[in-house]
């Protein structure tokens, strides 16, 4: 019997919901901030946001964030290390239970993952006739990533390299949403998006805490397997302080408006996060209100952010 709250088929028997409930939509969030800190890049240089444009971008990326979701699921239902996770903090760790609760058969969970990521190919060729013959390749680099993150032969999580795999995918997602708008590329979203995806980045690395046991056996080799939780509490530090740091130093070098600053509001819940996560790293259960947090502070990052870069002068 699953534990409360996971999802079961008697919970789920309209199709239409569970396979929209598959693709984790929670945490979706973090792509529609990402779009938005691109659309504030975009008009903190003195464009005009083109609202068709911008929704047809944030759509699709949702559509392929929600690909990129279930793939991983399927791929670590193949692995083994969803199926054995008794330390998971759902929702937050140990996959979406779906294929584990007997909601999907793990085949059609593989099928969908791969249709949602080939559901985003003909809106990116339409925006990038639109926009620029550059955006296809920011797409193709979403794409491998997304797939690259947990799919053999690469497995970038459990190469203990998810974490620039993660950094590299939200960054284009701001690039992508900046370039739609600009028709062409500029240092401009990379200053406003790296410390948003370093932020994001924390949160799939906090994740890993909770699933350090069944990861370990099931071979997965992230990177806080491979540090040990005690260890690995300096690394979840170390992001944090590169994420607000880069912030500093864009505003300094006049690559962001002074306004941006305020965005550093996000390091309070990244603070008390890292706290929670420095007394209780070996214990999953008490874990739940720190990945709250880590989650907290990569939106309301980026949420200031965006409002920032869209009101400044």
């Amino acid at each position: 019997m699953p534990p409360p709250m996971e999802p079961t088929l008697a919970a789920l028997p309209n199709p239409f919901l569970r396979y929209f409930a598959a693709t984790r939509p929670a945490f979706l969030s973090v792509t529609f901030v990402g779009c938005l800190v691109g659309l504030g890049s975009a008009a903190a240089s003195g464009i005009g946001v083109d609202p068709t444009l911008a929704t047809v971008t944030l759509f699709f990326a949702l559509v392929a964030h929600a690909g990129a979701n279930v793939i991983n699921d399927y791929y670590d239902s193949l692995s083994g290390c969803d199926v054995g996770n008794d330390q998971r903090v759902f929702p937050f760790t140990g996959g979406s239970r779906f294929i584990q609760n007997g909601v999907l058969s793990q085949r059609a969970v593989g099928r969908y993952g791969y249709a949602l990521l080939a559901a985003v190919i003909p809106a990116g060729l339409w925006l990038t006739a639109i926009s620029a013959p550059g955006l296809i390749w920011i797409g193709l680099m979403g794409l491998f990533v997304g797939w690259a993150y947990s799919a053999p032969p690469l497995k970038l999580q459990s190469r203990g390299l998810g974490e620039f795999g993660i950094t590299a995918g939200w960054l284009l997602v701001v690039t992508g949403s900046d370039f739609v708008q600009r028709h062409g590329f500029s240092f401009a979203p990379v200053a406003a998006g790296l410390g948003f995806a370093l932020l994001v980045a924390n949160v799939l690395y906090i994740n890993q805490f909770p699933d350090i046991r069944a990861d370990a056996q099931a071979g997965k080799r992230t990177l806080v397997v491979r540090l040990g939780a005690q260890h690995a509490r300096y690394g979840y530090a170390l992001i944090a302080l590169l994420c607000y740091g880069w912030v500093i130093a864009m505003v300094a070098t006049a690559h962001l408006p002074p306004l941006a600053l305020v965005s550093l509001l996000g390091a309070v819940p990244s603070l008390v996060a890292l706290h929670d996560l420095w007394r209780h790293a070996g214990v999953p259960p008490r874990l739940t209100f720190a990945i709250k947090l880590t989650i907290l502070a990569a939106v309301l990052h980026g949420l200031l952010l965006a409002g920032a870069l869209t009101l400044a002068p």
